[in-house]
């Protein structure tokens, strides 16, 4: 059991560092293809994308997960049980995103060059959906190969069509070069499911009552799915919040909303990537964890969970330690090299020590997740984003240009990090 939970971090950890440089060289590209505006532009949109992405899975990926790794039901009943209830999810969303893009742009975004982006999620969506429903399943039996293969793929052809795509776009406006930065996501995301079905077992025969949906299955995976979606809700709903808050309350102050704009993409597109540059590292230990976690804690075996987590949360602070560290005394270094820029030194120096705590937030959240705690985990985000949105608007009033925002993003995780933890301890008496 130990030999194969490190066997799956490993994998996980080397598919993370590949996938997330090759995240980082999308940034880069897409930086350049279509500069510091059009990143913010891009940007502005995303916390919109975050949100729709979250409501459209549900929580049904991490409820699948957890099923599959708890051993007790038929994986394809369970499979066919759930992915009907994604599709009338997904449907809705579209109808929603179709009908409120206007708003949104317009009013709440306030940049009619918003509209278009914002309707290409409505395309997106159900493609982001199947995707992470069929990673579930993997996570749950402990095969994250075929995870690390799809994301990579995935990435991959979002590369090519980038480099392909923009400059033709890009002439015709930001806009549509941001809107078919978005669209990408069907073709790449396709690919990624048609990896994931290749991975499947060869012998698995679908009978016709497979394919019906069962309700007790259906209602278990709801228990499980409600809770964490309606914590990922309102975390995405607080990043959704965001941009509209702050452009809102700087555009009443008197700031220029290219400097609103501007500023914002410096912070979202080049100081938090690289700021959470090692959380591929934390990511992988929590996707190996939740399986081991969820069918331990059935089991009752709390030692066992106890250990794991200790492990997972010094794991994170092994890595975490030393990137502060040379984050905080040399921002310059990495934001010259990777984005040939040295905008947000500032920024970066202030929010490195910070995401020290969002490194073992991850580790902390999916632990939740998998003893069937994930009203504490909503409970903790809806804290962070009361917390986050309100001292967004307050530090924003005092006339300090983006640092309301940072102060704001500080305070957020501080405030979900030592809440989750406490709860952990709480359910296992570390």
């Amino acid at each position: 059991m130990k030999e194969k939970f490190i066997n799956s971090v490993i994998i996980l950890l080397v598919g993370g560092l590949l996938t997330k440089l090759l995240g980082m060289f999308i940034k880069i590209m897409m930086s350049r293809l279509i500069g510091t505006e059009g990143l913010g532009l891009y940007m502005m949109v995303l916390p919109t994308f975050s949100l729709f992405i979250g409501i459209g899975q549900f929580g049904l990926p991490t409820a699948l997960s957890k099923l599959v790794a708890e051993k007790r039901k038929n994986n394809i009943k369970l499979f066919f049980s759930i992915l009907p209830i994604t599709l009338f999810v997904n449907l809705l969303l579209i109808i929603s995103i179709i009908v409120i893009a206007p708003v949104l742009a317009n009013n709440l975004l306030h940049d009619p060059r918003c509209y278009l982006p914002i309707l290409a999620i409505a395309v997106v969506i159900p493609f982001t959906s199947l995707s992470s429903i069929c990673r579930s399943y993997f996570f749950g039996k402990e095969k994250m190969m075929p995870h690390v293969i799809s994301n990579l793929l995935e990435d991959i052809v979002r590369l090519i069509l980038m480099i392909v795509g923009i400059p033709f776009f890009l002439p015709k406006g930001l806009e549509y070069a941001v809107c078919y930065i978005i669209l990408s996501n069907v073709i790449s995301e396709g690919a990624s499911i048609l990896v994931l079905f290749l991975f499947l077992p060869k012998k698995i025969q679908l009978k016709k009552e497979d394919l019906i949906p069962k309700k007790d299955y259906m209602k278990e995976s709801l228990s499980i799915g409600i809770p964490n979606t309606t914590g990922r809700l309102l975390g995405s709903i607080g990043y959704f919040l965001e941009p509209i808050l702050l452009t809102t309350t700087l555009l009443a102050l008197g700031y220029s909303s290219k400097f609103i704009t501007t500023e914002y993409g410096i912070l979202s597109g080049y100081v938090m990537p690289l700021l959470l540059l090692p959380s591929f590292f934390t990511m992988a230990i929590s996707q190996a964890l939740l399986p081991v976690v969820s069918r331990e804690y059935t089991r009752g075996n709390y030692t066992f969970v106890i250990r794991k987590i200790k492990q997972a949360i010094l794991y994170s602070l092994a890595i975490g330690i030393p990137v502060t560290i040379f984050f905080v005394i040399f921002p310059e270094f990495p934001l010259k090299l990777i984005y040939h820029t040295s905008e947000g030194i500032s920024y970066m120096r202030f929010l490195a020590p910070v995401c020290l705590f969002q490194y073992i937030q991850s580790p902390l959240s999916s632990c939740l997740d998998a003893m069937g705690k994930s009203r504490d985990a909503m409970v903790a985000t809806t804290i962070g984003v009361v917390i986050r949105s309100i001292f967004l608007v307050l530090l924003s009033l005092l006339n300090i240009g983006l640092w309301g925002l940072i102060i704001a993003i500080s305070l957020n995780v501080f405030a979900v990090t030592f809440y989750s933890l406490k709860k952990v301890r709480s359910y296992l008496t570390i």
